[in-house]
């Protein structure tokens, strides 16, 4: 059966909720836990490149990309064929009891395409929270050390190891301790909040854990959930020489910054930084579950057999998917076209950072950008105004999520398959909304 195209035209028919999914939002309540939110309470129906239509007919603009995970697009031609053509052949085998090809493909990509030119090992788990777990467990088992130094404003996942690196309390952390030993946190550097000094961060990390005792230093290039935060210029590079002189693995968390999103295949690119450990997932199976490990061999190869691995980790499916979805970067110059998306972007947001004292910064990477809104003249965070501004996009058709570690940065991260057009009437929903919730 052939699906039409979705029009790449907003469109709103009902009111939002619509009626539809005011009924599915009912049963949702009635058989899903309260702890599970939801940031638009509008049923999905179908996706297509720039567009999210519901099951009321109403069509968002997608500023989300599914946490930019749908990098390609939600129904991509090549990720949907490359599925449905494996999923005629076999759903699953488990690797570790009878290995497939496409397995082996999708670590000779991630080995190919993770910075550095030195010999690399991948393997392939199931989410982002689990391939940094893991990078974890590769760093503590080839060093003999126990400490692991994470960042302010760090988000690693949900699982016991995954709350313990994030910085963030509420909700990420409340009440669900205690938590793994061993983890330590560093100032991240924040430049619209003036922190995040490196001299100051790895003399505080000498003397209260003492850089012998580290294993690995978790980074993300760009803090995501905490932001959207670039680091000052040479912070990140800085960190990797001092982890490197100390003998201490450097793991970057490229979950969200990864394949393609900021204008590189991995953002720490931008900072000719080469970590010795690359955690990657979300873009990386093309919209099907998929995590992946890429580790300097000299490290990986110290554990031994059977230490690593899990039943469904690397899925043929999410293996056919997550190739297409490489296929297509490439050949359709997506890394080109997050740039170019940026470059659209950025200079109208900081055109609405000069009409509306609430927007204290505009920063980003690529196709990863955001505003922090603050209280007007000063740099105080403003959680309730970013509601009521991500509330009104909502109302007007535009899917944006919110972020940050007060709760008032609004990110956006569109599909890199969006259309020029689309992002324009985007921003100026958002300018809109800011005239409106301001």
């Amino acid at each position: 059966m052939t699906t039409e195209p979705i029009p790449q035209q907003r469109r709103l028919v009902t009111a939002v909720p619509g009626p539809r999914s005011t009924e599915l939002m009912q049963r949702r309540r009635d058989a899903l836990p309260l702890a599970v939110g939801t940031t638009l309470p509008v049923f999905a129906a179908r996706a297509d490149r720039g567009i999210l239509e519901d099951v009321d007919g109403n069509r968002f603009i997608d500023f989300a990309a599914g946490i930019a995970v749908t990098t390609v697009g939600a129904a991509n031609p090549r990720v949907v064929a490359a599925a449905a053509a494996q999923l005629e052949q076999f759903t699953h085998t488990c690797f570790q009891v009878t290995p497939y090809e496409s397995y082996v493909a999708v670590c000779e990509a991630l080995n190919r395409l993770t910075p550095g030119d030195h010999e690399k090992r991948s393997y392939l788990v199931n989410s982002g929270a689990e391939a940094v777990e893991n990078a974890v467990k590769i760093a503590r088992y080839a060093t003999g050390r126990d400490a692991v130094v994470a960042f302010d404003h760090g988000f690693h996942g949900r699982t016991l190891l995954g709350m313990t690196l994030t910085g963030k309390s509420m909700p990420y952390k409340h009440g669900f301790g205690p938590f793994a030993p061993e983890v330590y946190r560093a100032p991240y550097s924040y430049p619209f909040r003036g922190t995040g000094d490196l001299d100051a961060t790895v003399q505080m990390l000498d003397k209260t854990v003492g850089a012998a005792n580290i294993a690995c230093v978790v980074v993300e290039p760009i803090a995501g959930e905490g932001g959207f935060i670039v680091p000052a210029p040479g912070w990140l590079a800085g960190l990797a020489a001092w982890c490197k002189a100390n003998g201490i693995v450097l793991v970057a968390d490229e979950v969200q910054t990864g394949i393609a999103r900021t204008g590189r295949w991995f953002a720490c690119e931008h900072e000719g930084v080469v970590p010795d450990i690359v955690a990657t997932a979300k873009g990386l199976g093309g919209g099907l579950p998929l995590g992946g490990i890429t580790a300097r061999t000299d490290l990986v190869d110290k554990v031994h057999a059977g230490g690593l691995g899990g039943t469904f980790g690397g899925n043929p499916v999410a293996c056919a998917a997550a190739l297409a979805a490489v296929e297509t970067i490439e050949r359709e110059g997506l890394v080109e076209r997050a740039v170019a998306i940026g470059d659209l972007m950025l200079p109208r947001l900081r055109e609405l950072q000069q009409s509306f004292p609430v927007v204290g910064d505009v920063r980003g990477r690529g196709a990863m950008v955001a505003i922090e809104l603050v209280e007007p003249g000063g740099t105080a965070p403003d959680a309730a105004l970013t509601a009521r501004v991500a509330a009104a996009c909502h109302g007007e058709g535009l899917l944006v999520l919110t972020a940050g570690s007060y709760g008032n940065v609004l990110r956006f991260l569109p599909p890199l398959v969006i259309d020029d057009d689309l992002l324009r009437d985007g921003l100026d929903v958002v300018e809109k909304a800011l005239a409106t919730a301001a």
